[in-house]
């Protein structure tokens, strides 16, 4: 009987692994390709590597640069009223394109699928935005108080 424990122990192990290291890999795989296509790219990766490390050494060292150049690129995101604008009309602009693409057809790759995951990353936009926003202004007026005390 302990032995059948054992062995189902081992089974559940590895089919977490190999759950954890598909799941991981796919969503890095679509945040590399949403890089240089609509949407949050880098965010994706991070997850990807996240979920990786619980499971390999080599995700885990590589979380960190990439968790680095996400607050980089978070921090510049909302560094003035310009790149704030931008970045919310880049998010409207992402739901409204999904909203045509959902709703006429027609346009190449038109359809629910397309329009959907435009829409859900344009408010992954907005969402991250807010966040960003939120985040480091709080830290900045933070930073500014400790000097002026």
């Amino acid at each position: 009987m302990h032995q059948a424990n054992r062995q189902n122990e081992k089974k559940n192990g590895l089919a977490r692994r190999v759950l954890v290291t598909v799941v991981g890999v796919a969503l890095c795989v679509v945040g590399i390709a949403l890089l240089v296509l609509p949407g949050p790219g880098l965010l994706l990766v991070l997850a990807g590597l996240v979920l990786l490390a619980n499971e390999y050494p080599w995700a885990r060292r590589m979380t960190g640069p990439v968790r680095r150049r996400a607050m980089q690129a978070a921090t510049q995101s909302v560094a003035s009223p310009l790149r704030v604008s931008a970045t919310a009309l880049c998010g409207l602009a992402l739901i409204g394109a999904g909203l045509a693409w959902i709703l006429v057809p027609s346009l190449p790759f038109g359809g629910v699928a397309t329009g959907s995951s435009l829409i859900v990353s344009g408010i992954v936009v907005l969402i991250l935005l807010v966040y960003s926003y939120r985040h480091f202004h709080q830290v900045n007026s933070r930073l500014r108080g400790d000097e002026e005390t």
